[in-house]
């Protein structure tokens, strides 16, 4: 109940302790721009929370965004809007490959995304040659759209489409009970009849794809692509997912609260600039929060010993 309730206590507070230092905080238009940076941050978590909710970790997100930016700002000028599902396809199988590595060679997660995250990041820089590329167009100008007399920026809007899938995919297959079946306890799971095997692999896979899209949403926003745009993302991302509630043990977890946890990291880091914090001093906070987040959401029960 705690662990349901405190995020959502903490969301609240940051909300208004920031409205009091800036009135202007919760004015339609700065609410809009809070969102809309959000968006990549949203679409990154969304995928890594069902590879964490089944047990494992993805390290290799931030990477693959910043390759997928990179392939997407080489791709236009030759395929004009079908680079953007072209990207999101081979980040995919990027992500099912690490997902195979990792369930039929018996590798951790930990281990095969860490090295994920090096081989992405390769070849971001080789594509690139260590530049950034300029998009040109409007291929990705999504800008604002207009609902009645509210004008709300595209990106928000395919982020929450995007969000609201998760959410019934969810809520109405087996996915979610499969995936914290797996997260709880693997070998049950497979007593049970869960295709742990390849549920693995599909999250995993899902985050790939989810990682993709968002390298595209950046080069959308930023009209460029570069072999480090998303790598400062991968902490706010993990810091997201646990402070939202999600057990980093997996088992405990879902797309509800990983919003909840993005929606606080965006809104601290609005907070800190209105506080006069340097942004330098942000990857400080979050990993403070990571910390924090971890030991309040841990279940020991799994880690008797602890190394």
């Amino acid at each position: 109940m705690l662990l349901t309730i405190m995020p959502i206590v903490v969301l609240a507070a940051l909300v208004a302790a920031i409205s009091i230092a800036n009135p202007n905080f919760l004015r339609p238009a700065s609410v809009w721009t809070a969102l809309d940076s959000a968006v990549p941050l949203m679409i990154l978590a969304s995928g890594a929370m069902l590879v964490i909710l089944c047990g494992g970790i993805d390290l290799s997100i931030a990477a693959l965004a910043s390759m997928a930016s990179v392939l997407v700002a080489l791709w236009i000028p030759g395929l004009g809007g079908w680079a953007v599902p072209a990207v999101v396809v081979v980040c995919a199988l990027a992500g099912a490959l690490q997902g195979a590595i990792h369930v039929i060679a018996q590798v951790p997660s930990f281990l095969v995304t860490l090295g994920g995250l090096a081989v992405w990041s390769g070849i971001a820089l080789v594509a690139s040659g260590a530049a950034t590329i300029g998009v040109q167009g409007t291929t990705l100008d999504w800008t604002f759209t207009r609902i009645g007399d509210l004008r709300i920026p595209s990106a928000v809007i395919i982020a929450a489409v995007l969000v609201t899938a998760f959410a019934l995919v969810l809520q109405f297959t087996p996915a979610r009970r499969w995936l914290i079946a797996i997260g709880s306890s693997e070998p049950a799971a497979l007593l049970a009849g869960v295709p742990a095997v390849q549920a693995k692999v599909a999250v995993f896979t899902i985050s790939g794809a989810c990682a993709g899209f968002a390298g595209v949403m950046l080069v959308g926003r930023t009209f460029s692509g570069a072999p480090s745009l998303a790598d400062s993302l991968l902490l706010p991302v993990v810091a997201a997912i646990v402070v939202g509630g999600t057990a980093i043990t997996g088992g405990f977890g879902g797309i509800g609260r990983t919003v909840v946890g993005v929606l606080i990291i965006t809104v601290l880091r609005v907070g800190l600039s209105v506080a006069g914090v340097d942004p330098s001093y942000e990857q400080i906070f979050y990993g403070v929060l990571v910390i924090a987040a971890v030991a309040l959401t841990i279940d020991r029960s799994k880690l008797p010993f602890v190394k």
